[in-house]
């Protein structure tokens, strides 16, 4: 499934006065890569040194160069036609165009930003699978997993239920939104652990396999959730049907992957090519992601398989290497069009009509943290563990809630109020789990240090 719908018009890059118009599409296009290029970096730079995750910038900043501000990079979805956009207008400068031509360059250009949004989707799912390591994985054990289950069902449940009785949104509208709670950002935490030197402690393994095994589970909801999305309607057996279908796709996939791997480090040693290795492996992300996509599954579910399958190769650290140019020149892309998809100024306060989605967001944040706060205290005969510090440690949701997000945006179900809301989630709980986190690690070493005082 597509995370932005493609329309082409026939016949391709033609205006209505029959003029080939490629030329202006593809300058188009370079422009509109140079303003989110040049919007993403300079976010990301202003993030990265105050402390924050410099993705946080990027989504910000496709907000600010978007349809909620300067309107340089704009999409169809919302009516648009290219008349509102400052692209289309520079490139009319010395060129005479009809409103048809425009609107036809303008779909193409948004088209193609689109795709290229989906593909930086495509890698970086890719690139968390070769980041979790399958075999730590079936070691992090009962605690790890409980934490992970918790801290999926709880914010769900509450999230969905809420959202259905307090405000009495649609049934699978809610069930997005509930979604897009369950998953945690695993870079930013194991960032913040790192820094504050926690990582190899007993609360940083626990949230890092907890959240690496959340991001699994995330990624089957999410899968499960667009499917319905796509049906708009929820029925038990097909919801079944996919929790098993999504399960057997990862396990199976994982299982003959696994078998297989020999012979693909094989068949890369024996290439003489240059990029054999890089080239071998996107082969095989995009066959996995073609398939999870052809079977109603999501493409990122195929390509998050293949990155857990060439993580346990001999190749993985060579390959995490390779695949950074390319998830730095696509992964931006994604962030900040979702950034500029989202029309924040629907949660304008000063707007009465924007109350409700004011408040939905504010319930949307508290579930947020309260959901996964929880956790922590789902661990038990650990004597002396900060349980407040792992709940604390599941928090930010980063960039995997933006894809929850997108993928109901693109569905066309959530509201502009409740898809803001999901945005403005992200963004908080992203934001304030760095910080809180060092607090809490910080007020647990006192608490030692003062015991320790004391028994002397």
């Amino acid at each position: 499934m597509l995370l932005y719908s493609v329309h082409i018009p026939a016949p391709l890059l033609a205006t209505a006065n029959g003029t080939d118009n490629r030329p202006l599409v593809l300058a188009a296009v370079l422009l509109s890569l140079v303003v989110a290029y040049l919007a993403s970096k300079i976010g990301g730079e202003i993030c990265i040194r105050l402390n924050l995750p410099p993705v946080l910038g990027e989504l910000l900043a496709g907000v600010v160069i978007g349809v909620s501000a300067l309107h340089l990079l704009v999409f169809p979805e919302g009516g648009e036609n290219g008349s509102g956009s400052w692209i289309m207008s520079l490139l009319q400068l010395g060129t005479t165009l009809s409103p048809e031509a425009i609107t036809s360059i303008f779909h193409q250009e948004s088209d193609v930003i689109s795709v290229l949004a989906e593909l930086g989707v495509v890698i970086l799912l890719f690139e968390i699978g070769l980041e979790s390591e399958l075999t730590e994985l079936l070691k992090v054990g009962f605690q790890a997993t409980l934490v992970a289950v918790v801290g999926v069902v709880t914010p769900f449940a509450l999230g969905t239920v809420g959202l259905i009785l307090l405000f009495g949104t649609p049934i699978v509208p809610a069930i997005f939104a509930g979604a897009a709670l369950t998953a945690t950002s695993i870079g930013i935490t194991a960032k913040v652990l790192a820094e504050i030197q926690q990582l190899t402690s007993k609360e940083g393994q626990i949230i890092i396999g907890a959240a690496v095994l959340d991001d699994v589970l995330g990624i089957v909801v999410l899968t499960v959730v667009a499917s319905l999305g796509r049906e708009g309607q929820v029925e038990i057996g097909n919801v079944v049907y996919l929790i098993v279908s999504a399960g057997v796709f990862l396990i199976g996939s994982i299982w003959l992957g696994r078998l297989l791997s020999p012979m693909f480090v094989k068949v890369v040693d024996e290439l003489k090519t240059r990029g054999q290795l890089l080239i071998a492996a996107l082969i095989v992300a995009f066959t996995l992601a073609y398939i999870a996509d052809v079977i109603q599954l999501e493409a990122i579910l195929g390509a998050f398989a293949a990155g857990l399958i060439l993580a346990e190769t001999e190749k993985h650290r060579e390959l995490a290497k390779q695949v950074i140019p390319i998830a730095d020149m696509l992964v931006p892309v994604f962030f900040v069009a979702v950034g500029a998809r989202t029309d924040v100024s629907v949660l304008n306060p000063l707007v009465p009509e924007n109350w409700e989605g004011l408040i939905i967001a504010s319930f949307l944040i508290g579930v947020a943290v309260i959901g996964k706060v929880v956790t922590g205290f789902a661990v038990f005969g650990q004597p002396g563990i900060n349980r407040f510090a792992i709940g604390v440690g599941m928090i930010p949701r980063g960039e995997v809630g933006l894809v929850f997000a997108s993928v109901g945006s693109a569905s066309g179900l959530l509201s502009k109020s409740l898809e803001a809301a999901i945005i403005v989630m992200v963004i908080l709980t992203t934001f304030v789990a760095p910080p809180l986190l060092r607090v809490v690690f910080a007020k647990s070493e006192e608490a030692i240090g003062e015991g320790v005082r004391g028994e002397e």
